[in-house]
């Protein structure tokens, strides 16, 4: 188990780096302008590509700049579909609505899966009656008809205590949110409203922390870094034997139906040498072993990266999920699908 030691010890690199980051930046900056690459979208992708970000902008000695912001899957691809960003960060794939915003204002991208994550269903420490839950059940917590009406733990299953219950998960707006309800209730979209639900994970792990009636799901990486403050709820699927979620499950296609791909989704449009640069960067393989796995996700195999920088170089426009996300996808699907323009 993670401590709050090592937890430590990853905020204090990642803030010494973003200290180094500063201070080389500073020095060049003072005889000329950094060039600008601009990113948005989910916070599940984040903590991989803030992890990219720093490590490329030190990499570059403050030629470069990377800034990289959280409004949701959702509110990443409207900047992004509007030419205000380089790059959207992406927990699930582009809508076709979302795709026609971009064919409206001309602009083009290679889509570009980066990783694995096993999304994560969590209770606080102190419940001591959830052991596993079944997708069922998980859709009795969730679905549109509970609302107001599954209130109390014993109403998910009977011998769970009569408690009343406290749940959390991802902002509507997040891809999280859409693959979630999609893998659980059926329909994407479709939820209860009666939930606490934030964009910011971090927000949804302090309320879980704090409540022991709590439930709540959102991506492994937040998991990862909290272990110490939240239990992971191991899911049965389709009669099988519970599995909890971890990269080693999630890689092997035992963690379902809530192990996906999640992307980064990179503009065509008069891309700078800086973005360029920047992409090479993300999809090193050696980089992408390094950090996917340091955030707790699960790296592709070292051909889907090569394949994707082959894509971007090439201008391979077009997505491999024009039907929205594929529940239950494995690797080896991911890495013979093929992008539709």
């Amino acid at each position: 188990m993670k401590t709050a030691n090592t937890s430590f010890e990853c905020l204090l690199r990642r803030t010494l780096k973003r200290m180094a980051i500063l201070s080389v930046s500073a020095l060049t900056l003072s005889a000329s302008a950094a060039e600008l690459i601009k990113i948005d979208g989910s916070s599940t992708v984040y903590p991989i590509t803030e992890a990219m970000a720093e490590e490329f902008q030190i990499a570059e000695k403050g030629k470069t700049r990377v800034t990289v912001g959280v409004s949701g899957t959702g509110g990443g691809f409207k900047k992004f579909c509007r030419g205000e960003t380089q790059i959207a960060n992406a927990s699930r794939p582009i809508k076709e609505k979302e795709r026609a915003k971009c064919r409206e204002k001309g602009i083009r991208f290679v889509e570009i899966p980066v990783a694995i994550d096993a999304l994560a269903v969590l209770i606080n420490p102190k419940n001591t009656w959830v052991d596993h839950l079944t997708i069922d059940e998980l859709k009795t917590l969730y679905a549109p008809e509970s609302q107001g009406k599954v209130m109390n733990w014993n109403q998910v299953r009977s011998s769970f205590p009569d408690r009343p219950l406290k749940l959390f998960g991802a902002g509507v707006d997040s891809g999280t949110y859409d693959y979630f309800t999609k893998a659980v209730v059926g329909k994407e979209h479709s939820s209860r409203g009666d939930f606490t639900a934030s964009e910011d994970d971090n927000l949804l792990v302090q309320g879980i922390a704090k409540d022991e009636n709590a439930i709540g799901f959102f991506g492994y990486a937040y998991y990862h870094e909290n272990k110490d403050k939240l239990k992971a709820v191991s899911i049965v699927y389709q009669g099988n034997k519970a599995v909890a979620p971890s990269p080693e499950t999630a890689k092997s296609g035992q963690y379902q139906p809530l192990s996906r791909p999640i992307f980064i989704y990179v503009s065509l449009n008069k891309p700078t040498d800086a973005l360029k640069r920047f992409v090479q960067f993300y999809l090193d393989p050696k980089h992408a072993k390094d950090y996917v796995s340091e955030v707790g996700y699960v790296p592709l195999p070292k051909v889907a990266y090569e394949k994707a920088l082959n894509n971007f170089e090439n201008e391979k426009t077009g997505s491999a999920f024009a039907g929205g996300s594929k529940i239950g996808i494995s690797i080896e699907e991911l890495l013979i699908a093929k992008t539709i323009d």
